[in-house]
């Protein structure tokens, strides 16, 4: 079975080569018809005509745009995306300076969505033929219709500023500052055994994880609902009924484990969406990860690292695909059979 799910994961992997060189023409292309020299962009405003025509020439920005994209796509696949215009550094070393604080968002929000939506299924889920049941599927609804940057300034405006609770700006405290083992801070916070580190780390990250958790979270209690109402009309959950199991019994024992599936396929498949969702809640909460760098690229036309970020959201979504796809075939049964 190993081999089975490693063939599957593998054909994912191989399919995703072909999508991503796509998007990449896709992204350089739209990138390149933006009324912005970058050749300009990466030299100070008092550089000459003759500065800027000869960092063009060095650039390849005067060749065909084909040719323009065989130079950066061959910079690429050595693990050269280019310079940042406005950092003056590589934009590779731009990049991996901010992803480990939104990996580490986007897994917290993921992890707090699972809780809340698995939580909250369950509990709609053993309300059903009741009042308690049709409420929370209309709260869930209401919770639904909010985005994500619209319940991030709700928070900043019921925990940070009418009963301030948490901090609404930054990762930590002014003064504290955290040796970069991982370059994730609350592990790093951790590592340093200053608990009040910590926790100051915790307070920081908590409105943001609640924005995003909570706009992914009524998706999973609909869909966890919706498959255990389908998992009970299976004949073997009658057939547990009549071998005298209780109630739990049959939830957890027998049902969860089979109706969990669509909760696992649609976790991995929106865990992309969830790092695209960070763009404006980061910006929001003044976040140094990738979402508040993407902002500040485009207000200042770093087409590098526009670029390069965009390409991070692209792989993410269709690597998580991938594997949501391999894990369906791990606990479908019905698909190693096929």
């Amino acid at each position: 079975m190993i081999l089975a799910i490693l063939r599957v994961i593998g054909r994912r992997l191989l399919a995703i080569v072909p999508v991503f060189a796509v998007v990449t023409v896709l992204i350089f292309g739209a990138l390149r018809i933006l009324p912005v020299d970058p050749a300009q962009m990466s030299l100070p405003p008092s550089a000459t005509i003759e500065q800027v025509e000869a960092k063009r020439e060095a650039m390849g920005l005067n060749r065909p745009v084909w040719e323009q994209y065989a130079i950066w796509a061959k910079g690429a696949v050595a693990g050269d995306l280019g310079e940042s215009s406005q950092y003056r550094m590589s934009t590779v070393d731009v990049v991996l300076e901010r992803l480990p604080a939104t990996i580490e968002l986007v897994v917290s929000a993921l992890i707090f969505a699972v809780c809340v939506g698995m939580a909250g299924g369950l509990l709609i889920f053993t309300a059903r033929g009741t009042v308690f049941e049709s409420v929370g599927l209309v709260v869930t609804s209401a919770v639904m219709a909010l985005p994500d940057f619209l319940l991030a300034l709700l928070f900043i405006l019921l925990f940070g500023v009418l009963i301030p609770i948490f901090p609404v700006n930054g990762r930590l405290d002014p003064g504290m500052q955290v040796p970069s083992h991982t370059g994730f801070l609350l592990i790093d916070a951790m590592l340093t055994g200053d608990f009040s580190i910590f926790i100051s780390a915790v307070e920081h990250i908590a409105l943001p994880v609640m924005a995003l958790g909570l706009a992914f979270s009524p998706t999973i209690v609909r869909v966890l609902h919706a498959s255990l109402i389908n998992t009970y009309q299976q004949s073997y959950i009658l057939q547990a009924r009549l071998r005298g199991l209780n109630g739990r019994e049959i939830l957890f024992g027998q049902a969860l484990k089979n109706a969990i599936l669509p909760v696992v396929i649609l976790v991995g498949t929106q865990f992309g969406g969830l790092f695209g969702g960070t763009l404006l809640v980061e910006m929001i909460f003044s976040f140094p990860g990738l979402g508040n760098l993407m902002v500040k690229a485009m207000q200042l036309a770093d087409l590098s690292v526009i670029m390069a970020i965009a390409l991070i959201y692209c792989a993410t979504t269709l690597i998580f695909n991938s594997v949501a796809d391999a894990l369906a075939y791990l606990l479908n049964p019905r698909l190693r059979n096929g």
